[in-house]
């Protein structure tokens, strides 16, 4: 295993489905990052594409002008998904007690994780079945800043600097064979550190880490 059993553990480790049981209706980092996601979105995403949104809220920040095919979303509350207007059908599931996706191999074209993947406690399982659900020259897009709730991120995360959660995508990616090699888009915060904890505009660093299922 790539992860060892204490790097997986989280300081809140009651069921996830009882921390995200209330709606929670606020994003969860500053307009700078979601306008450099949607860029990022709008630069690598096709229109007329099948797209899933994994571990999605009420917002899913790709680009208004952009018409898909499909965008299915995935997240663990309801409520917060039935408010996306981006979402085409969604479902619930707790990806730490069941990673694997009700969803047919190479269905989608993209897949997008945003400000998520810290709290992926089997992240070889689901980097795996991002691989099976894709079709050949899909893309996934995982996008991650500085914050989270440290509570219920994995210990790996909590641990280690943002240089090294950077490689510890990379990692989840290459642990899984069929990916080509990580691109990672690095855009690093300008702010003065107790201006980017304040929330600050333009604080919050950008990560994201893109790799693409060959065929």
């Amino acid at each position: 295993m790539m992860l060892r059993p204490n790097q997986r553990q989280k300081l809140d480790d009651t069921d996830d489905k009882l921390f995200y049981a209330y709606p929670r209706f606020v994003t969860h980092v500053d307009e700078g990052f979601i306008q450099q996601l949607t860029d990022l979105y709008r630069e690598r995403l096709q229109p007329n594409t099948r797209i899933l949104d994994m571990m999605s809220s009420w917002v899913s920040h790709l680009p208004e002008e952009m018409q898909f095919a499909h965008v299915e979303g995935h997240g663990l509350n309801a409520e917060e998904l039935a408010r996306n207007p981006q979402l085409d059908r969604y479902f619930v599931q707790n990806l730490n007690e069941n990673p694997q996706l009700p969803l047919p191999d190479r269905d989608f074209d993209a897949v997008l994780n945003c400000v998520s993947v810290q709290y992926v406690q089997y992240p070889e399982a689901v980097f795996s079945e991002i691989h099976r659900i894709l079709k050949p020259d899909g893309v996934a897009i995982i996008s991650f800043s500085n914050r989270m709730f440290f509570e219920k991120a994995i210990q790996a995360w909590r641990d280690a600097s943002e240089a090294t959660r950077v490689e510890l995508v990379k990692s989840y990616f290459a642990s899984v064979p069929g990916f080509t090699t990580p691109e990672v888009i690095a855009r690093k915060s300008t702010a003065p550190n107790i201006l980017q904890w304040l929330g600050a505009p333009g604080g919050d660093p950008f990560y994201a880490v893109v790799a693409y299922k060959q065929r």
